[in-house]
């Protein structure tokens, strides 16, 4: 080329975009000469002759790692252009913007609601948005996990009570009602709470008062109530009617994760990326393949979960997003019943058994293998670590 070598252009390139793959090609070339491209961050370096076939194949990869980096950076930016309830909840489905519109609807009204969602959706998160972005948002947001509370100590938890009022009761203490006054109190897992327990939630939200234990005198409180649930409270055998017309004034339910499945790459970037700023690490990059994992596992405990496998991402570069998702003890070879597992779950579990098969037919012969399959060395090898295969299990 005039005016440049191949490596100056490489140099050049990468002052435009230090992300962009650069694959050079020469008929001049040694080792030292491809050592210092790859060191000065070429992609790929070829020398003439070259075979057609492989420098389609290194082409398309190039393109596909471009893909993944501006679709890498388009998340990164999502994230980073996100405020108020969209940096609170983050999501671009039509179920989450839907739900996004409702919270801030439900939020003026200043009415009691009921948020119905599975375990790990995030009611909290939605109870805490409903306060934040009310008239009550200067005053405290008081949450009680119903069902986590012994049922001795949740009359006095929620009521308070007096100085004596019990063995151990040494000074008056506060209740969660008179606490959230002019706030909000957020009760999760209220189907688990007592009929006993519920009758006394009624009149105090129906006399707008609360009476501590061992107390006489009533104390006046004005609170909103944002209820959770795991259950349909109008069916759950003994959740009173009454008190269910008291708090279902308004109600939202919770999308699941598997019916959000664009939110779940942006959700998995903001977890991953919080958790490596906190520890001080690099994130590695997305593959398609990890996006693909994501949006192909069913997700059983939602957000809840899909945090903590972000979170392991993050801080053990050794362990793939296919580990995290997919252990190997759920693809045991041989497992005749898979109708349980996700799809993710499901093909890993078919993969692995195609390769212990042809394992098997060719006697532990990688090259064989390879040639079956239509798999390069490296490919093989790593499926073979994720799935614990040994080779010479099968010589």
């Amino acid at each position: 080329m005039p005016g440049m070598d191949g490596l100056e252009l490489l140099a050049r390139a990468q002052e435009c975009d230090p992300e962009l793959p650069v694959i050079l090609i020469t008929g001049h070339g040694d080792v030292d000469m491809a050592l210092s491209a790859m060191r000065n961050g070429a992609y790929d370096f070829i020398e003439k002759p070259f075979v057609p076939e492989r420098l389609v194949e290194n082409i398309n990869r190039a393109c596909e790692k471009r893909r993944l980096t501006i679709e890498n950076l388009r998340l990164q930016e999502n994230l980073a252009s996100q405020s108020g309830i969209d940096a609170k909840l983050i999501g671009i489905s039509p179920a989450i913007q839907r739900l996004k519109r409702d919270i801030l609807k439900y939020a003026a009204l200043d009415t009691n609601v009921i948020i119905y969602g599975e375990t790990g959706t995030g009611k909290e998160l939605v109870a805490q948005c409903l306060h934040e972005y009310s008239g009550r948002r200067c005053s405290a947001f008081v949450p009680l996990n119903c069902g986590a509370v012994p049922e001795n100590l949740i009359e006095s938890e929620l009521f308070g009570h007096q100085a004596g009022a019990f063995t151990g009761a040494n000074k008056r203490r506060i209740g969660k009602f008179e606490y959230a006054d002019k706030g909000t109190l957020f009760l999760d897992e209220i189907e688990s709470m007592s009929p006993a327990l519920q009758v006394k939630i009624l009149r105090a939200l129906q006399e707008g008062q609360v009476e501590p234990v061992g107390g006489n005198r009533p104390v006046d409180v004005d609170l909103r109530v944002v209820a959770a649930s795991k259950t349909d409270l109008r069916t759950e055998e003994g959740f009173r009617e009454d008190l269910f017309y008291r708090l279902n004034v308004s109600a939202l339910r919770l999308p699941p994760l598997r019916e959000r499945e664009e939110d779940i790459p942006l959700l998995f970037e903001h977890y991953a990326r919080q958790a490596a700023r906190q520890h001080d690490c690099e994130l590695r990059r997305f593959t398609q393949q990890d996006i693909d994992n994501m949006q192909g596992y069913s997700w059983p405990g939602n957000v809840r979960e899909l945090k903590n496998a972000a979170v392991r991402y993050a801080l053990d570069g050794a362990l793939s997003l296919a580990d995290i998702l997919f252990p190997p003890e759920e693809f045991v070879a041989g497992c005749e019943d898979a109708s349980g597992l996700s799809l993710g779950a499901q093909v890993a579990n078919f993969e692995s058994q195609i390769i212990r098969q042809a394992l098997t037919a060719h006697k532990g012969n990688i090259a064989a293998v390879m040639e079956q399959l239509d798999l390069p060395r490296r490919t093989l090898n790593q499926k073979m670590v994720k799935y614990d295969i040994n080779r010479c299990d099968y010589t």
